[in-house]
């Protein structure tokens, strides 16, 4: 087993970069508001779509892509269970249950209690359903890793949600959405599935083989080593981006971040108990159980971002306030389950020496 792995220095202080970019955000709103005019002007805009943000948006996702292995999903049948039971957390189970938390929280109980308006909760509502909708495709490498889990498990499932976000993002974004009263066109959701999962996918898969063929194993180790930095500076640029128009809603309701962080926490606390206790409950060992939870607990914020960015004009901006503030509590909470994974590892079986998982490429 693999020596456990430390966080580099910007994941492991991501959350205080991306505090640190909202208060950037928030004051170059407030006091140089023609800065978020920039980005929205109609000569930066092409087909609806905010050039300046498109390109950030990319940068922030392609690295991401680059580095994956799909060849791995061929070999995926070799651990069927753990497969299964990931994607059908990701697909069937988590989505519907961000819907109905949102709902509880925003449209019954704040409603109810008067803390935020209906019409603002529902903005709220459709940016946590677009997290809810977005499977990890990054960063759950580090929290497998980190747990000294199945490494070949998890960059297969890395492969396949990068694949079928393809197929089940939209549908399930235009029932959850229509289903909350915030109906939105197919072809919105289709274009921005394209453009910010589809193009980055395809030309990350290029890019790969190109590098791989013309440069060998050993350059391309060497020069995507550090690419995902790319993917976090576009990542904190865009946040700046992002919030510096929502100012003056922010600094005038802060606590409207608090109440989108609590059902967020409840709900990836919820779906890592349901996906850690059916783990132990079909029998899978500790290795392939840990990034299994994992997976279904952690959302992909970037490309929900995206989408709540492209579908703004239908959902409001509160949804990108959703979006940006699940990415804000995402990396010190998966850390804590990180830990209690290691603590309980006990509960599970261990793999065998002759069932060794997948490895990683070195």
């Amino acid at each position: 087993m693999a020596e456990e792995q430390s966080l580099g220095f910007f994941e492991k202080y991501l959350t205080i970069w991306v505090g640190l970019c909202l208060a950037a955000g928030l004051l170059l709103g407030q006091y140089f508001p023609e800065f978020a005019g920039v980005f929205r002007d109609d000569a930066y805009t092409y087909a609806g779509v905010e050039i300046p943000i498109a390109i950030m948006l990319f940068l922030m996702i392609y690295p991401i892509m680059v580095q994956i292995d799909f060849r791995k999903i061929i070999e995926a049948g070799k651990s069927g269970k753990p497969i299964g039971l990931t994607l059908f957390l990701n697909w069937a189970v988590k989505p519907f249950t961000m819907a109905f938390i949102a709902w509880l929280f925003f449209i019954v109980i704040y409603a109810n209690l008067g803390w935020v308006p209906v019409d603002i909760g529902q903005e709220f509502m459709s940016g946590m359903i677009l997290l809810g909708i977005a499977p990890c495709t990054a960063m759950v490498l580090v929290w497998g890793y980190l747990s000294r889990g199945n490494m070949g498990h998890t960059l297969v499932m890395v492969a396949i949600n990068s694949i079928s976000m393809l197929i089940f993002y939209a549908p399930l974004a235009v029932l959850l959405l229509g289903v909350s009263d915030l109906p939105v066109p197919w072809q919105d959701v289709a274009f921005g599935v394209g453009l910010y999962v589809g193009l980055p996918l395809v030309l990350g898969y290029i890019t790969r083989k190109m590098l791989l063929d013309k440069k060998g194993t050993e350059w391309f180790e060497g020069f995507t080593e550090n690419l995902h930095y790319a993917s976090i500076i576009a990542l904190l640029l865009t946040i700046i981006v992002i919030i510096s128009p929502q100012a003056d809603v922010i600094l005038t309701q802060p606590h409207y971040v608090l109440l989108i962080l609590i059902p967020l926490i409840v709900q990836i606390m919820m779906i890592f108990g349901i996906g850690y206790y059916a783990a132990k409950h079909i029998g899978l060992s500790y290795e392939d159980a840990a990034p299994s939870a994992q997976i279904a607990a952690s959302n992909n914020f970037e490309v929900a971002i995206a989408m709540s960015i492209t579908l703004r004009h239908v959902l409001g901006e509160g949804a990108t306030l959703a979006a940006v503030t699940g990415m804000l509590i995402e990396v010190p909470l998966m850390l804590i389950l990180v830990r209690i994974c290691l603590k309980t590892q006990h509960w599970f079986p261990k793999i065998r020496k002759d069932e060794e998982p997948i490895e990683t490429p070195s």
